[in-house]
């Protein structure tokens, strides 16, 4: 069974707001469906474009198989800085599982479709401004 550990937030993420006890039920559950060994969450702190627990959870991942996030927009919102996450992610031989959209990325195939949803998630509030 894969070992992996949570990473929630205390802060809302691209208009979103979960409270940390729902997020940590759907990355259980999520757990169980995907057969992973749940470690209790990380929570990220409450600063605005913070993901310095997400660095420590991927400083630490020599112990674990990967990190389950409750959301694949709880990635940052910058493209440069969510890739060169992702990429250590992909280089340590990890997994980055996404609970609430049933996704992981574990190679650069992955990546690309990662990055592909992110494109459409910020390109909608413009493409709606326009109808």
């Amino acid at each position: 069974m894969k070992k992996i550990k949570g990473y929630i937030f205390s802060r809302p993420f691209l208009g979103e707001r979960a409270p940390q006890h729902i997020q940590n039920i759907v990355i259980r559950e999520f757990c169980k469906k995907e057969n992973l060994h749940y470690s209790l969450s990380a929570v990220e702190y409450a600063m605005n474009n913070s993901c310095k627990t997400l660095y420590q959870l991927i400083n630490d991942l020599k112990n674990l198989n990967g990190i389950v996030a409750y959301s694949l927009f709880q990635l940052p919102f910058n493209n440069f800085e969510r890739n060169k996450i992702l990429k250590i992610i992909i280089k340590k031989e990890k997994t980055f599982y996404f609970a609430l959209e049933d996704l992981k990325i574990s190679n650069k195939n992955e990546l690309q479709k990662i990055e592909n949803i992110w494109l459409v998630k910020k390109l909608l509030p413009y493409c709606l401004k326009k109808i």
